[in-house]
């Protein structure tokens, strides 16, 4: 698995069902954070229909952290809202899988479950969505 696939399963996940996955794992790093836990503001861009010009959406709240293994591994985590805790937790996991002996357990023990329960997360909701579609019609009056 890809860091990027890693960071944003991580992020999509919430952080007390992290917390739980990564404590099942039993893996004691000791860690500092290096910068944050720190919020801030970051800029959503669009672009209409998918391929047309950006532009900017709007800003939302954005927390981040990094961290170093003390043997000197950085990890950096990212998460949409005001969660410390979630984006201290996304640093450590991603400093961790840095190590291949851990990078190989973290991705089958922790991101594949993850993975999968977000692929049935996103069929259910599309599921629901799909039964409430309305089908419009237009009637072509006959002069």
């Amino acid at each position: 698995m890809t860091p990027m696939q890693r960071h944003r399963l991580l992020a999509l996940t919430p952080f007390e069902r992290l917390a739980q996955g990564w404590q099942s794992l039993g893996i004691q790093a000791r860690h500092r954070c290096v910068r944050g836990p720190e919020t801030g503001m970051a800029m959503v861009r669009g672009r209409m229909g998918g391929s047309g010009s950006a532009f900017n959406l709007g800003e939302m709240t954005l927390t981040r952290a990094s961290v170093a293994l003390d043997d000197g591994s950085l990890g950096h985590g990212w998460v949409r809202g005001r969660d410390k805790a979630h984006a201290e937790l996304i640093a450590l996991v991603d400093a961790c899988a840095r190590h291949d002996h851990w990078a190989r357990r973290i991705d089958s023990e922790l991101m594949a479950p993850l993975a999968q329960e977000l692929s049935q997360q996103r069929e259910q909701a599309s599921r629901q969505s799909a039964a409430t579609r309305v089908y419009f019609f237009t009637m072509v009056r006959g002069e």
